[in-house]
């Protein structure tokens, strides 16, 4: 597969991913704008406590959509580790949403009903981009790659079994050493051993 291939193969499954979080996102939306509508409307806590209450709420929705159908092929090993990082990255984001409702409600005086859901629904979007790269990238890991993790090199073929016509062949096919001179045989001296001195 070529690289433009291969792009357009990342693209998809960013694609399907971005599609799946979204449903569940869409729908913890309207749970939490519920929830907040429903403790503004039937009790007097203030609107910014009870818009945290509704994003925690919308946040425990949020981890059993994405963890049962977005991420359902992630990796579930650990899953103690997992919930751990989600509620810290859900923090993260809640801080970021009701932050900017914070921002509108005692910043900016904004306090109606609408402006109250309409800034509502920007936290949650300015949130929702942060969450899903957080969960993507640390809370719902990608399994590794089919025969990645442990994949050990293949060990050499053995060499084959050597014939005794290979090692003829090898022999013939060899570089010979340069032929030298032979050696001439050294003459035997006789020794000629002193007779008795005569006087």
């Amino acid at each position: 597969m070529d690289e433009r291939g291969a792009l357009r193969a990342r693209l998809d499954v960013l694609g399907r991913e971005a599609a799946k979080f979204g449903a569940v996102g869409a729908v913890g939306v309207l749970v939490n704008i519920a929830v907040s509508n429903l403790i503004w409307r039937t009790t007097d806590i203030p609107v910014v406590r009870a818009g945290l209450m509704a994003t925690c709420v919308a946040i425990l929705f949020n981890y059993v959509g994405f963890r049962y159908w977005t991420y359902r092929d992630r990796d579930k090993r650990r899953r103690t580790r997992e919930l751990m990082l989600f509620l810290a990255f859900s923090a993260v984001g809640a801080v970021i949403e009701v932050g900017v409702l914070y921002a509108a409600t005692y910043g900016f005086g904004w306090d109606t009903p609408l402006q109250n859901n309409v800034f509502k629904i920007v936290g949650i979007g300015v949130a929702t981009l942060f969450r899903f790269w957080s969960y993507r990238t640390w809370v719902f890991k990608a399994l590794p790659a089919k025969g990645a993790e442990g994949a050990a090199e293949a060990p050499e073929a053995p060499d084959a079994a050597v014939t005794p016509e290979d090692v003829s062949a090898s022999a013939e096919t060899a570089p010979q050493p340069p032929r030298t001179p032979p050696v001439p045989l050294v003459e035997q001296v006789t020794r000629v051993e002193p007779g008795p001195v005569r006087n």
